[in-house]
């Protein structure tokens, strides 16, 4: 087993979510991986736990992680956090995110959960993805 491509997964991750003019201009830029001090905007999109399996086989290393992002509102109703969880869904599911280590060979959307919240609307996204180990022993 290889967790080595965590941290390349969730950089590639990232630059997809921030690099999307659609999803900045539904959230002014608010994606995060840790939320800033003071107060949070009104909508934001953050990176959330994973959970990691074993993939390896004979032919290298390699792992299934399960992630989430989350999609936080403060508005009553769910509609802009749909909008927006559809965003982040539309960019990260099947998408093809070159790795600073080792390789994508799958990214799908598993499962969503809708909440209310004492604060607004929260929306978990859970993504599956397959990564395969390039780097050397």
């Amino acid at each position: 087993m290889s967790y080595g491509m965590t941290a390349a997964l969730q950089t590639a991750v990232y630059a997809a979510l921030a690099g999307d003019v659609v999803l900045d201009g539904l959230v002014g830029g608010a994606i995060y991986d840790a939320l800033p001090p003071g107060p949070v905007p009104p909508i934001y999109v953050s990176l959330g736990p994973e959970r990691v399996r074993d993939r390896s086989d004979k032919t290298g290393d390699g792992a299934l992680h399960d992630f989430s992002v989350t999609v936080f509102s403060e508005q009553a109703g769910f509609q802009t956090a749909k909008e927006v969880a559809a965003r982040v869904s539309d960019i990260l599911d099947r998408a093809e995110l070159t790795l600073a280590r080792g390789r994508l060979s799958g990214l799908l959307f598993t499962r969503a959960r809708a909440r209310r919240t004492t604060g607004g609307r929260e929306i978990e996204i859970w993504f599956r993805a397959h990564v395969d180990d390039a780097a050397p022993v």
